[in-house]
């Protein structure tokens, strides 16, 4: 599957046209309250989408500030990092790295959380 979700919102593919070009759900497109780092002018919340699979398919993710968080700025505090994971009709969760391809059966989860930026000055 091939789909830019590219989470700097330069680019970003609406939720009609991904369902309707791929046999996927967004089951869920929420801002990640608290993910923000703290300061003097609190850094952005990231988002989570959930994105459910109708049939087999590939996926592939390359992300950043999975291991490294996005960092405070004069004393404001990091943002928090971001991760990927999949969430198996098993029950199963299996989690993804920064870069990361998986096969997705029917009913899977995608899930991929975005850092939060980091804080501006000491609050």
């Amino acid at each position: 599957m091939l789909w830019q979700t590219h989470m700097t919102n330069s680019r970003l593919t609406d939720p009609e046209i991904l369902e309707f070009r791929y046999p996927v759900v967004l089951e869920e497109f929420s801002i990640r309250h608290g993910s923000g780092g703290g300061g003097k002018v609190s850094g952005g919340n990231g988002g989570t989408r959930r994105i459910r699979f109708l049939k087999p398919m590939t996926a592939s993710i390359l992300s950043n500030r999975r291991r490294v968080a996005p960092f405070g700025a004069l004393g404001g505090e990091d943002g928090e990092v971001g991760a990927n994971h999949v969430e198996r009709t098993n029950g199963t969760v299996e989690q993804l790295g920064f870069s990361a391809s998986t096969s997705m059966q029917i009913g899977d989860v995608f899930v991929i959380d975005t850092p939060g930026g980091g804080g501006y000055g000491k609050a």
